[in-house]
């Protein structure tokens, strides 16, 4: 199930308003223009994700709609920009080299599957995002991953690892969802 589609007016207003709630982190004073469109107060789920020349900067979002898009994306992009343990809280100085994407993600459906054969024939590279849970054990990638992770075998060992498991771990074991995003991207120094 595809998530709702923003029109390109309504994704430049996401990407401003992401890089207004960083801005505003790193200078109070700033006020925060918000989001107006009626389409930012739907529950929808989102990752936000900073890339500095195409390296990744911090990611940080939700799986489930919980709030509405325009808390989402804010709350997404501060802790994407402060909180992602694998990076340095941002600077000012960084913010002008900071490109923002954010992916509105559809509501995640279980995969019922047999073998790895069986899930692999489910799970579509470039559009399905996909989520493991075994336990406390848990990890997403967002469908843009494969671009990065091509095949299914590295795509899911990379997913255990990035849960804690082992690489060796069954997908039989595992509870298996996918997503879909729209997914919308500024360049840097806007």
């Amino acid at each position: 199930m595809t998530p709702v589609l923003l029109n390109n007016e309504q994704q430049q207003m996401a990407l401003r308003f992401a890089r207004e709630c960083v801005w505003q982190a790193l200078n109070p004073a700033q006020p925060i223009s918000g989001l107006t469109d009626p389409v930012f107060d739907s529950p929808l789920a989102s990752f936000v994700t900073l890339t500095t020349d195409g390296q990744l900067r911090g990611c940080i979002g939700s799986l489930e709609a919980h709030r509405s898009l325009a808390d989402d994306v804010a709350q997404n992009a501060h802790s994407a920009a402060f909180r992602d343990p694998r990076f340095l809280p941002v600077t000012i100085d960084e913010l002008p080299d900071l490109s923002f994407e954010i992916s509105i993600l559809s509501k995640p459906e279980s995969l019922s599957f047999t073998d790895e054969q069986d899930l692999f024939r489910q799970v579509i590279p470039h559009r399905d995002g996909v989520i493991i849970e075994q336990g406390n054990h848990r990890s997403t990638f967002l469908p843009q991953v494969w671009e990065q992770l091509p095949d299914h075998t590295t795509f899911f060992n990379y997913l255990k690892r990035k849960a804690g498991l082992d690489e060796a771990t069954p997908v039989t074991e595992l509870d298996v969802q996918t997503y879909q995003v729209q997914s919308f991207r500024e360049r840097a120094n806007q």
